[in-house]
């Protein structure tokens, strides 16, 4: 049994993750801010600093994207 079927779904999802994720980049552009401005200077990027930025994008992923096969 081949695994061709497999690799081409695969790939076909792939290729629409950009134009699904388009609508994302207000929640990214947030959490980008987010990391910069919390690892600028000599300050050290600390776990969970920008944890409701990174929430934000991560929901916005998953609306995105939609529901999984189930």
């Amino acid at each position: 049994m081949s695994g061709r079927g497999v690799w081409l779904r695969a790939r076909a999802r792939l290729r629409r993750f950009p134009a699904l994720l388009a609508g994302c980049g207000e929640q990214a552009a947030a959490y980008g801010r987010c990391v910069a401005a919390a690892a600028g200077g000599t300050a050290e990027l600390r776990r969970d600093v920008c944890l409701e930025e990174f929430r934000a994008l991560r929901d916005c992923f998953a609306r995105a994207v939609g529901p999984g096969p189930g």
